[in-house]
């Protein structure tokens, strides 16, 4: 497989995007055997959706064409490491491999800072920047338990 020229497709995708002013510089593709099945750009700020980030918007094409929501066999290029949020969207996705270009490092230079993130989440609840609180109710278990009973279910 060609590394060199599916991340180079991932950093053009990510180039245009800014250049068309459609949102932030980052791109992204998943590929499977050598050939693109999913690509992405930031739309974040287009869409005003917060989720709308290269990787995932990649996935997202990529689990429609394969009609799954696995991505077995497969490996995203990204234009910059993923975020925090992309990294939890592709480990349910499960590809085998993921290449990048730029660094969270090189992302932060340019004032997409996710350092924050990963600092928030070593904190307590009780801690974090946004209050997140635990509240119990007495039945807030039967979701998972008539998850547990369905023989319906499809495990991911």
């Amino acid at each position: 497989m060609n590394h060199e020229h599916f991340l180079q497709t991932a950093v053009r995708l990510a180039r245009e995007n800014v250049q068309k002013g459609l949102g932030g510089p980052f791109g992204a593709i998943v590929v499977k055997d050598g050939k693109v099945i999913g690509s992405g750009q930031n739309r974040v700020t287009l869409n005003n959706d917060p989720t709308a980030h290269a990787e995932v918007q990649a996935i997202r094409e990529a689990c429609r064409h394969l009609g799954s929501f696995q991505l077995e066999g497969c490996t995203i290029y990204s234009s910059c490491e993923p975020c925090p949020m992309c990294i939890g969207a592709i480990y349910w996705a499960r590809p085998e491999e993921v290449y990048f270009a730029c660094t969270k490092e090189d992302a932060a230079k340019a004032n997409f800072d996710d350092v924050f993130i990963y600092q928030e989440l070593a904190l307590p609840l009780e801690q974090r920047t946004i209050a997140m609180k635990k509240f119990t109710l007495p039945d807030e278990f039967t979701p998972f338990q008539a998850w547990m009973d369905s023989g319906r279910k499809i495990e991911y």
